[in-house]
């Protein structure tokens, strides 16, 4: 490669809590780096109605919390650029980054994309995106105040939606395919004891209905009778899961079959000097806190790593 090229010692992907963290250690060890992301800074904070498990905070809303951290990379001169990364690839002792903006060439990466909203998969979803279905109700359910909504999923996202949107909607229908629920006991018992959310068990979503221009009903089945049925709603948001933001690295042997990061302890992959943070790796807690304690563990490392080129 040529010397005119400008290889950055270090290149973060993903502004999240993890990619902040990253960012804010690496500024302390006053190291030359680059951090950009493709949406605004925070990440998952961004739709997180109320973050109430992360210290220092009895509770704080979640965007709240992201221009906190924002914030202070502001008041350390750490500039978060704006760039889509569509492909990490190694050649040699730097990577090649192929983003929107043009080729970029690092010693190491970081890699801190997250993950994303999991599809129902199932007929109208895409058509009435942005039409009455939203993967966020922080975002968009004052949209329907007054209405009634359906929201499917079992987990702490689903029931921590629900019980945020209870305050602003008519009615939730809260469709889940089993009767047991996998989210924390404390937003189970929020969910049940509210008078307006009605809970649909043992039911799958089939279709989302629609006029052409907006949703009008989510057809469910009751899987244990077999029963079809029809529920008026002006909106459906799914929470049934999330899958790894990780296609960038499609070409480097570095996911499980899920498309989850394999990292060792110091969160680098078999790729020397690739490494990756956050909640697109393979684990078992997906939490702020365990964001921001990778993010510290991989500045480190990789300062650490890049040394070695001087």
């Amino acid at each position: 490669m040529s010397e005119e090229k400008k290889i950055y010692p270090i290149y973060i992907i993903g502004a999240g809590p993890a990619g902040m963290t990253a960012a804010i250690y690496l500024k302390r060890a006053n190291i030359e780096f680059k951090i950009v992301d493709k949406y605004a800074p925070g990440g998952k904070m961004n739709i997180t109605a109320v973050v109430d498990n992360y210290p220092g905070y009895f509770d704080i809303p979640g965007p709240d919390l992201a221009f906190k951290m924002y914030e202070q990379l502001k008041g350390m001169n750490i500039e978060i650029g704006y760039a889509d990364v569509k492909k990490v690839s190694k050649e040699e002792e730097f990577f090649v980054l192929e983003t929107d903006e043009g080729l970029e060439y690092a010693r190491a990466v970081i890699v801190a994309t997250g993950t994303q909203e999991r599809k129902l998969k199932i007929p109208g979803e895409g058509k009435y995106t942005n039409k009455g279905v939203s993967y966020c109700a922080v975002c968009d359910a004052a949209l329907y105040k007054g209405e009634d909504i359906a929201i499917v999923g079992g987990g702490n996202s689903a029931l921590e939606e629900a019980a945020f949107t209870a305050n602003i909607v008519n009615k939730i229908y809260l469709v889940h395919r089993r009767q047991e629920f996998r989210a924390d006991e404390s937003a189970v018992e929020e969910v049940k004891e509210s008078k307006n959310i009605e809970l649909v068990l043992d039911t799958i979503p089939l279709e989302i209905l629609g006029d052409g221009n907006h949703v009008t009903g989510l057809k469910v089945k009751n899987i244990v009778n077999g029963e079809e049925k029809v529920i008026d709603v002006k909106a459906v948001f799914p929470f049934v899961g999330l899958d790894a933001v990780s296609d960038l690295l499609s070409d480097l042997n570095v996911r499980d079959d899920k498309g989850y990061v394999l990292v060792n302890a110091e969160m680098m992959t078999s790729i020397p000097g690739l490494f990756s943070i956050g909640d697109v790796n393979q684990k078992n807690l997906r939490q702020i806190v365990t964001a921001t304690s990778d993010g510290a563990i991989a500045a480190l490392a990789a300062n650490r790593y890049v040394k070695k080129f001087k």
